[in-house]
C-alpha cells in the first residue's frame, strides 16, 4: 500500500482515533520490577503501587529508610539517589505530579552499573559523522555496542506520520529492516506526544501484566505518570513488540523544534533491563544525535535556499536585456526546469505561451487550470487529488502550477509517473490484523508494495516554484519599467537618444574622464527647404536616412543624439590618440551622399561643430561650444566642419 493511501486509509484512520482514546498517561499501575510511592506535602504516602501496599497511609518516616527520606528530600536535584530496598541495592528517581513527591524505586541491575562509562566515548564518535546517514547508522551501532540488545532501529517520520527504518544495526540471526516502512498507527499521536516530553523509555518485560496503584484519596488510575520510569505500558503496545518477537525493549525520542521527527528503539529477544544511570546517559547521546540532525538538516536546507536563489538570480538576469522572455525562461544557459526539475512546463507569459518537454495539449492544460480556479495548485498523484483534472492530462502524474499577476499567464509544471518499490515492515492491510477493536498487526516479515500513478514528490519546489513566480513578475515589471525610462530616452521618429539623454549624460558630476571626450554638433543645411518643396514625409525620411548613416560612421562606443528637428549630435566616449576630425569629416561626407525618399532622389549637406575636451576639464559647456563650432561652420560655407 501507499503510505499516502494509508494515512486515508478508513481503517487506519480508526486504528488511530481508538488508540488516542488509550489512558497511556494515566494507566493506574506501574512495571512490576519496581515499586513507587506517593508522599504529600506532609510527609504521608498517599499512593504506593500494590507491592507495598503496607506503607499506604504512613509517614514516610515510619519507613525507617535515611536513604528514602533523603530521596524524597533532594530526589529531584540528585536524580536518581541510591538506597537500599529490601534488602537490594537500589535507585530512587524522584518527580513532582499532581502535588505528589513520586518515589519510583528500581533494583540496580547486574554488573552494568558503569556500561554508561562507554557514552562518553559514543558521543565524540557520533560528533565525528558529516552525513544524517553515517550518524544514524553510528549511534544504532555505538548503542547496541553499549547496551548489549539483539537490535538498535533507528526510526524516522514522514510528513504523513507513517515511519521509515533508516538505521538496523542487529545479531546475525536477524531479519534486516533497513528501509522499510511501518504505519503511522504503528506509534499513535498520543504516544508520539508523550514521547517529546520523556525522551526514554523502557520495558523491561513484554508479559508485565503491571502493578496496580493504590490510593488514600483519588482514583489511582487519575494520577499522571507521564513522566515517571515505571509507567506500565498499553496491553495493545505489548502485544504488538511481542508479535515482533520482543521480550524487551528500550527507546529514545529524537526531537526537533519541538516535533518528535525519530526515534531509537533498542530490541531483546529475553528480557533485559538497563540500569537507570545507563539510561540517562543514552538520554544526553540522543539529544546530542538530535542537535547533529537538526544542524545538518538546517545546513542542508540553507545550502539549498542559497543554490536556489542563485540559480533564480542566474535566470532571471537575461529577462532585462531581452526582447523574447519566453527563450529567456526556457532556452538559455539557466532555464525554469533548471529551477523546478519537471519532465515538461508551459510558460505563459503576455498572453503568450510556449513549453519545452513533455506537455499536454495547451488546450487541455487551460481547460484543467480554469477548473482548478486560476490559483497555485499542487499534486504528485492527480488520480487521487484530483481524478477530474487527471482525466484532461494522461499521462501527468504530477502538476504544479502558479498563476501570475496578469490574468491568464501561468507557470505549469508536468512529471510522469515514476513507478518505485516500497518495502513494509509487514504488511499493514486488514488481513495482518485481528478481526475488531484495537489490535495490532500480526505481520512483521519484510512486504513490498509498488506505488503506481505517483510522480516524484514535489517537496520544496512548490514553495520555489511560487517564489520564481513572484520574482519573475517583479522582473516583468522592473523591465517595462526601464523600457519605459529607456522610451523617454529615445527619439520615437529615428530611436535615438533625445535631448534629455544627453542633457543627463553631461549632467553627470566630475571633470572629464582621463580617455577624454568629444562632442560633434551636425545640423542639416538648408534642410527647411526639404520640407517646404517636398512635404514633411519625406523631410521625416530624409531625417531618418540621416540618422542611420551617423549611426553607421559612429564608433562601437560612441551615443547619437537627435536634438530635435534637423539637429545631432554625436557624443565621443574615449578619443586620446583618435582623430576626431577625420571621425566628424566621415560623417559630413556621408550625409552629403544622395538619398532617396521615396520616389524623390535628394541631396542634403551638414554643417559640424567639433568639441574635444581634454581630461580633467568640465563638462559644463560643452554642448554651448560645439553649437557654436557648428555656427563657424555654416557661416564658412556649409558642408563643413569647424573646431
Amino acid at each position: 500500500m501507499d503510505p499516502a493511501e494509508l494515512a486515508l486509509d478508513p481503517d487506519e484512520l480508526r486504528r488511530l482515533d481508538e488508540c488516542a482514546k488509550e489512558p497511556i498517561r494515566t494507566p493506574g499501575s506501574i512495571q512490576a520490577h519496581g515499586t513507587l510511592l506517593g508522599v504529600d506535602a506532609t510527609g504521608l504516602i498517599s499512593v504506593v503501587s500494590e507491592n507495598a501496599e503496607h506503607w499506604l497511609g504512613h509517614p514516610v518516616l515510619d519507613v525507617g529508610n535515611d536513604e528514602l527520606e533523603y530521596a524524597v528530600r533532594t530526589g529531584r536535584s540528585i536524580d536518581p539517589v541510591r538506597i537500599t530496598w529490601e534488602g537490594l541495592e537500589s535507585d530512587a528517581i524522584v518527580h513532582r505530579a499532581d502535588g505528589l513527591t513520586i518515589v519510583e524505586i528500581e533494583p540496580v541491575p547486574d554488573g552494568e552499573e558503569y556500561a554508561r562509562t562507554a557514552v562518553v566515548g559514543a558521543i565524540m564518535r557520533v560528533a565525528t559523522m558529516s552525513t544524517a546517514d553515517e550518524l544514524r547508522q553510528m549511534a544504532a551501532a555505538e548503542i547496541r555496542e553499549i547496551t548489549g540488545f539483539d537490535r538498535v532501529m533507528v526510526y524516522h517520520f514522514h510528513e504523513d506520520g507513517h515511519g521509515e527504518v533508516v538505521a538496523d544495526d542487529r545479531a546475525d540471526d536477524l531479519e534486516p529492516y533497513l528501509g522499510l516502512h511501518f504505519p503511522a498507527s504503528d506509534i499513535p499521536l498520543q504516544a508520539r506526544a508523550l514521547y517529546i516530553s520523556k525522551v526514554g523509555r523502557m520495558i523491561a518485560s513484554t508479559s508485565d501484566r503491571g502493578i496496580p496503584l493504590l490510593s488514600l484519596a483519588d482514583d489511582p488510575r487519575s494520577i499522571d505518570l507521564s513522566n515517571a520510569e515505571l509507567r506500565s505500558v498499553s496491553p495493545y503496545h505489548l502485544q504488538y513488540m511481542r508479535n515482533m518477537g520482543q521480550a524487551s525493549t528500550f527507546s529514545l525520542s529524537i526531537v526537533e523544534d519541538g516535533r518528535l521527527v525519530g526515534m531509537i528503539t533498542c530490541a531483546h529477544r529475553t528480557e533485559r533491563r538497563l540500569p537507570v544511570l545507563l539510561r540517562r546517559a543514552l538520554e544526553v547521546l540522543a539529544q546530542q544525535i538530535s542537535l547533529q540532525l537538526a544542524s545538518m538538516r538546517e545546513i542542508s536546507r540553507l545550502r539549498h535556499v542559497v543554490e536556489v536563489r542563485e540559480r533564480r538570480a542566474r535566470l532571471l538576469a537575461p529577462l532585462y536585456g531581452s526582447d523574447d522572455i519566453h527563450s529567456a525562461l526556457l532556452s538559455g544557459s539557466e532555464t525554469v526546469r533548471d529551477l523546478v526539475p519537471a519532465d515538461g512546463v508551459i510558460v505563459r507569459v503576455g498572453g503568450t505561451a510556449r513549453s519545452a518537454g513533455e506537455v499536454p495539449p495547451l488546450g487541455a492544460v487551460l481547460r484543467a487550470v480554469e477548473r482548478l480556479g486560476g490559483g497555485a495548485f499542487v499534486s504528485e498523484c492527480l488520480t487521487t487529488d484530483r481524478p477530474d483534472i487527471a482525466d484532461l492530462l494522461p499521462g501527468v502524474a504530477g502538476l504544479l502550477v502558479v498563476p501570475l499577476v496578469e490574468s491568464g499567464d501561468m507557470l505549469v509544471f508536468f512529471r510522469v509517473e515514476v513507478a518505485r518499490e516500497i518495502g513494509w515492515l509487514g504488511d499493514p492491510g486488514p488481513a495482518h490484523r485481528p478481526a475488531g477493536g484495537l489490535s495490532p498487526r500480526t505481520s512483521f516479515a519484510a512486504w513490498r508494495y509498488t506505488v503506481r500513478d505517483r510522480s516524484e514528490p514535489w517537496g520544496t519546489a512548490f514553495d520555489e516554484a511560487g517564489e520564481l513566480g513572484r520574482e519573475l513578475e517583479v522582473a516583468l515589471q522592473r523591465r517595462a519599467e526601464a523600457q519605459l525610462a529607456e522610451l523617454a530616452m529615445r527619439d520615437a521618429l529615428t530611436g535615438l537618444y533625445n535631448r534629455r539623454y544627453l542633457v543627463e549624460r553631461l549632467a553627470t558630476r566630475g571633470p572629464v574622464g582621463e580617455a577624454g571626450k568629444a562632442l560633434l554638433f551636425v545640423d542639416l543645411d538648408d534642410f527647411k527647404g526639404v520640407n517646404d518643396q517636398h512635404g514633411h514625409d519625406v523631410g521625416d525620411a530624409v531625417i531618418l536616412e540621416v540618422a542611420n548613416r551617423l549611426a553607421a560612421h559612429s564608433r562601437e562606443q560612441d551615443d547619437v543624439v537627435r536634438l530635435g528637428g534637423d539637429e545631432f549630435v554625436v557624443l565621443l566616449d574615449g578619443v586620446i590618440g583618435e582623430d576626431v576630425e577625420a571621425i566628424a569629416d566621415r560623417m559630413v561626407q556621408a550625409i552629403a551622399m544622395p538619398i532617396v525618399a521615396g520616389r524623390v532622389l535628394l541631396t542634403v549637406t551638414a554643417s559640424c561643430g567639433v568639441v574635444i575636451a581634454a581630461p580633467g576639464s568640465p563638462r559644463i559647456g560643452l554642448l554651448e561650444a560645439a553649437d557654436a563650432a557648428m555656427y563657424r561652420a555654416k557661416h564658412a560655407g556649409r558642408n563643413r566642419i569647424s573646431l
